[in-house]
């Protein structure tokens, strides 16, 4: 037996001795310790890769649906840095700011980005204007670079009759309630900034109201639904099926 438990010999031709046996761990150590861990991971891929979002407001009906719940991912144009870790933060890091970039935010993209009057809170809209493009909105409809813009989510209640020349909402910028008729033409949508606008657009509060939003503030982009519930339904179990796995564009 002695001479069958020696199938590996130390280089230099010594004898070995058997490693004194380690403690066990508590089986309650055990699983606080696969609790952290799991909890460091879910901490790291929420912050830094994917992030589950529930949706409020119906800003951005039909595309995304009050209930709908979602998953944005932080990664697709680079790595940013949160706001805070747990509501602190450490002088001389460089909070909410992108390291390094990767893809470019695109035109058309549905992302959610820290809202500017109010940092605390997290808004989703989609892009309209990236940095250099001309947009104006008229009577409703959005003009960009010079031409009307195709807008193929874009959803409205309000009839052309009741639209405002003064009001963000139908006309963007809005004309000076003195002169209604002059035109004041398009902005044009600054060097590091997004323009963003919701596709319920009648019932949006967006670029229009409150400007521009910053590169550094845009978390990501939006990817899939993965739960939808109706609460406003008739149904015992009122859950939107036909919304599961759908791809958010």
């Amino acid at each position: 037996m002695a001479e069958a438990a020696r199938d590996i010999s130390p280089i230099n031709g010594a004898t070995t001795t058997s490693a004194p046996t380690p403690p066990q761990k508590s089986a309650a150590r055990e699983y606080g310790e696969a609790f952290g861990i799991a909890l460091v991971l879910a901490l790291i891929i929420r912050t830094f890769f994917i992030q589950a979002y529930k949706i409020p407001s119906g800003s951005m009906e039909p595309t995304l649906l009050i209930g709908d719940h979602i998953l944005v991912n932080k990664l697709v144009y680079g790595l940013r840095l949160p706001d805070s870790f747990c509501g602190l933060t450490i002088p001389g890091i460089p909070w909410g700011q992108y390291i390094f970039h990767l893809e470019p935010v695109h035109r058309g993209d549905v992302v959610v980005f820290v809202f500017p009057p109010d940092p605390t809170k997290d808004f989703i809209k989609r892009v309209i204007g990236i940095p250099g493009d001309k947009v104006q909105v008229k009577d409703g409809k959005v003009f960009l670079n010079g031409a009307e813009m195709p807008d193929p989510h874009a959803h409205f209640d309000v009839p052309p009759q009741e639209r405002s020349a003064v009001t963000p909402r139908d006309n963007f910028p809005p004309r000076t309630p003195g002169d209604p008729n002059a035109d004041p033409g398009p902005v044009t949508v600054p060097a590091g900034k997004y323009l963003m606008m919701g596709d319920n657009r009648d019932h949006s509060y967006d670029s229009r109201f409150w400007g521009f939003v910053d590169a550094n503030e845009v978390e990501g982009r939006a990817i899939v639904i993965y739960w939808s519930w109706d609460s406003d339904g008739s149904s015992l179990l009122p859950i939107r099926w036909g919304r599961f796995g759908k791809i958010v564009y």
